[in-house]
């Protein structure tokens, strides 16, 4: 067995994952939003009740947001701030007296996406996120891929591809840059751009069923946000060439993405656009994918 922690903002969740891939046991706390000493003393305490439920020592494996720094060892670009510039490799591994095995929660979904989800058994696989940000993470051969900076997969902040008149320079993101993918794809964004366009407010899910539901000014927004995303993953498509693209976020909820965006990146993609093989496949574990992508840091 072995147990994988979801370091999120407002919650911990931590399971115990039997070499099957079944779940033996499933915990969640509150995040402390005080010291950065209290989440280490809460992932701790959170990994001691589950190894009582299991009745088992088990090795660890933590999804938490930035990375670490291969150059300091320290955590970097987590939205979660405090963490940032924290050893917290080395403070859990004190705190477990144990080696802890970590990854950013975007690789974490994509690993666990490849080991037992939607994407099992495919050699090259890229995890979305499409959320509250955009962010992504790569597999390969059951994997997580790192890349010399630990940025591998990091795709929301590149621009986005072939920009057309009206998206130049794009919108101001919260890294410094402008027309970052996320500022055009983030379930925030894409409320706000309905909303400037029609004056309602509508959830970025509540605007994908307004479109099924014959909503003209939702279907055109529906339309631009499905082209947009066609052109960031052909641009993945081109680089990486995956065998499988898998979605998570709140986005991944929108079931008409996974026709609408096949169909129009064959416009984008370097290859023959009658044969391509990458598939876009929905998350088969959903919002757990993070936790147990974490516990698979440890393979069977």
């Amino acid at each position: 067995m072995r147990i994988g922690i979801d370091l999120g903002g407002t919650k911990i969740e931590g399971l115990v994952l039997g070499d099957d891939g079944t779940e033996r046991a499933r915990l969640r706390v509150a995040t402390p939003t005080a010291a950065y000493e209290d989440t280490i003393a809460a992932i701790v305490e959170l990994v001691e009740r589950l190894e009582r439920l299991a009745g088992a020592h088990c090795p660890v494996g933590i999804a938490h947001p930035g990375a670490v720094s291969p150059a300091t060892g320290l955590v970097k670009n987590a939205n979660s701030t405090r963490l940032n510039g924290r050893p917290l490799k080395q403070d859990l591994e004190r705190g477990l007296a144990r080696e802890v095995r970590l990854a950013n929660d975007a690789n974490c979904f994509a690993v666990s996406e490849a080991t037992d989800g939607s994407a099992a058994g495919c050699g090259i696989v890229f995890g979305v996120i499409l959320g509250t940000g955009v962010g992504g993470g790569v597999v390969v051969d059951g994997k997580p891929l790192e890349g010399a900076q630990a940025v591998a997969g990091e795709w929301g902040h590149n621009p986005l591809p072939s920009p057309r008149d009206d998206e130049r320079p794009g919108p101001d993101c919260y890294c410094g840059r402008r027309g970052c993918i996320e500022t055009w794809l983030s379930g925030p964004r894409l409320q706000q751009q309905f909303a400037d366009r029609t004056g309602r407010t509508l959830r970025a899910t509540e605007i994908a069923d307004a479109a099924l539901a014959g909503d003209p000014a939702a279907a055109a927004q529906m339309e631009v946000y499905a082209d947009r995303l066609a052109r960031a993953l052909a641009g993945v498509v081109n680089i990486l060439d995956p065998h499988a693209i898998v979605l998570g976020g709140g986005l991944s909820r929108i079931d008409a993405l996974y026709r609408r965006v096949p169909e129009l990146w064959r416009r984008y993609v370097f290859s023959e656009p009658d044969h391509l093989a990458t598939r876009l496949l929905p998350p088969r574990h959903g919002d757990s994918s993070g936790v147990r992508g974490a516990a698979w840091l440890w393979p069977a």
